[in-house]
């Protein structure tokens, strides 16, 4: 989820086709009837100073719909133009795939009135031909996707610095700060199960994570530098297994291991990645990839359909550590 010229943006908001399951494999989508501009729309709104757009599609959605939900894969963002003190300003909405849990609707000050509806039949009511492309990039893949997030541990101190054993170096005073802004960045798509590659910085990284779901951070070897470019393509073998396994992993590993597997995938499964430079995919310290799969028929195991790409949402002061 990276854009360019993000300083033309004066509004950041975020909102979500907001789903659950329809009849037979069929699923319904909210559309909201908003009296103040008299339009419906894909639920949505502004994101609070500081707040990360996963953040706030799921707190937009719990305010303007009664429901809580889970976010998937990153849809699209639409921009258009919005009147602003100074005239004519740039608005960004950043929108998600999102499954309602618990909750009901009531009406409030933003939304009068919601309506449960089939894409097809949803595609008719929406006000605007933005919200009409998200929801058919919604449509593009199956709802029902298992999602993986690949974090790229943050900051730790730098390796010239620190005489003793590499794999005790730990993260330093900005890399905690990071780890703590993916700590609620990581809420916003409520995952299950914490692994890491066996490095103190990578399991400080995830551990707040682990102690907000009560687990213990498990190790993975085979995503460590060394254990995954001894044998890559059983490296990427054991991530396609924690995905076959279900639920929602996080999975902390480093920069020598994501761009190759996150990679490799993509081209394996013709899936094409926005955050790539020089050929180079994207892996700062403190981003993660919200890598989302389908599982088809055919046996043949989990099948990448989307990419998305998150920089550190709490990015670091201090010069970037080599």
């Amino acid at each position: 989820m990276t854009h360019v010229a993000e300083q033309r943006v004066a509004v950041r908001a975020a909102g979500a086709v907001l789903w659950r399951p329809g009849d037979g494999s069929d699923v319904e989508v909210a559309v909201v009837h908003r009296p103040r501009y008299g339009d419906w729309s894909l639920p949505k709104g502004k994101l609070d100073p500081g707040e990360t757009a996963p953040v706030a599609a799921v707190r937009e959605l719990r305010e303007e719909t009664g429901y809580d939900s889970v976010l998937g894969r990153f849809l699209q963002r639409i921009e258009y133009d919005v009147s602003g003190r100074r005239g004519r300003v740039r608005k960004a909405v950043d929108f998600f795939s999102a499954e309602a849990c618990a909750g009901r609707f009531e009406p409030n000050e933003e939304v009068d009135e919601l309506r449960w509806l089939p894409p097809s039949e949803a595609e008719t009511v929406l006000s605007y031909s933005g919200d009409v492309a998200v929801l058919r990039e919604f449509c593009a893949v199956p709802a029902r996707l298992t999602t993986l997030l690949l974090v790229r541990h943050a900051k730790a101190g730098k390796r010239e610095e620190w005489t003793g054993d590499d794999d005790l170096r730990p993260l330093s005073e900005a890399g905690f700060r990071q780890a703590d802004a993916l700590r609620l960045l990581v809420r916003a798509f409520r995952p299950d199960r914490v692994l890491s590659a066996p490095r103190l910085r990578c399991v400080q990284t995830v551990q707040g994570v682990a102690e907000d779901l009560g687990v213990e951070v498990g190790h993975e070897p085979l995503l460590s530098e060394e254990g995954y470019w001894a044998d890559p393509v059983l490296g990427t073998a054991r991530l396609l297994a924690i995905v076959a396994d279900g639920g929602t992993p996080v999975v902390c590993s480093q920069g020598g291991v994501i761009p190759d597997v996150v990679g490799t995938l993509a081209d394996r499964d013709g899936v094409e990645l926005s955050a790539v430079k020089h050929g180079t995919v994207a892996s700062k310290k403190g981003s993660l990839w919200l890598l989302s799969f389908a599982d088809p028929a055919d046996g043949t195991g989990p099948r990448l359909v989307d990419a998305d790409y998150f920089a550190s949402p709490l990015p670091s002061p201090v010069p970037a550590e080599r």
